[in-house]
């Protein structure tokens, strides 16, 4: 009898047991990628600075330039990002003689991610690039340590000149 109860209640046995089943499983891998970019959301900005020189002597003022600033916005979001500043002279196209000045020299200095970098005119090229990281916001730009380059009277005439910030996405 007990044989017979066991042969009977198998079925129900093996049909319960999960050693008996067979499952597989298959992965789907899922993957993508943000490049390291940096842009500009305000790119251009304009300082005017009026009349250059002092009307009493007729030299330089460097008041007129020392201090003034513009904001730029933009971001980046890698942190290697990096930011360099070039500037280029204040210039006319009229020649200077003796006595006389036709260039104002002055150093540009961009503050973004609470990281500065600068360079001066008196140089060409870029200045030092430095690391601002992942940021989005403002980029003030402040002009300083204006100069002619005698001391010398300034020539009449339109003057004009720029500072490039230049944001990369890795140094």
């Amino acid at each position: 009898m007990r044989k017979i109860l066991i042969l009977a209640a198998l079925p129900a046995i093996l049909a319960a047991s999960p050693a008996l089943a067979q499952s597989a499983t298959g992965t789907v891998n899922i993957d993508g990628s943000v490049a390291g970019r940096c842009m500009f959301t305000l790119p251009n900005a304009t300082i005017s600075l009026g009349e250059l020189s002092l009307a009493s002597n007729g030299k330089l003022d460097v008041s007129k330039v020392n201090g003034k600033t513009a904001t730029l916005t933009g971001w980046c979001n890698n942190t290697a990002a990096s930011m360099t500043v070039t500037t280029t002279q204040l210039t006319t196209a009229t020649a200077a003689t003796a006595e006389f000045d036709n260039r104002v020299d002055y150093t540009g200095t961009a503050t973004a991610n609470a990281i500065s970098a600068n360079d001066s005119s008196l140089t060409a090229g870029a200045g030092t690039a430095s690391t601002v990281g992942q940021f989005t916001g403002n980029i003030v730009v402040v002009l300083s340590a204006a100069s002619s380059p005698t001391n010398g009277l300034m020539v009449a005439g339109a003057y004009t000149g720029n500072v490039q910030v230049t944001l990369s996405p890795s140094l």
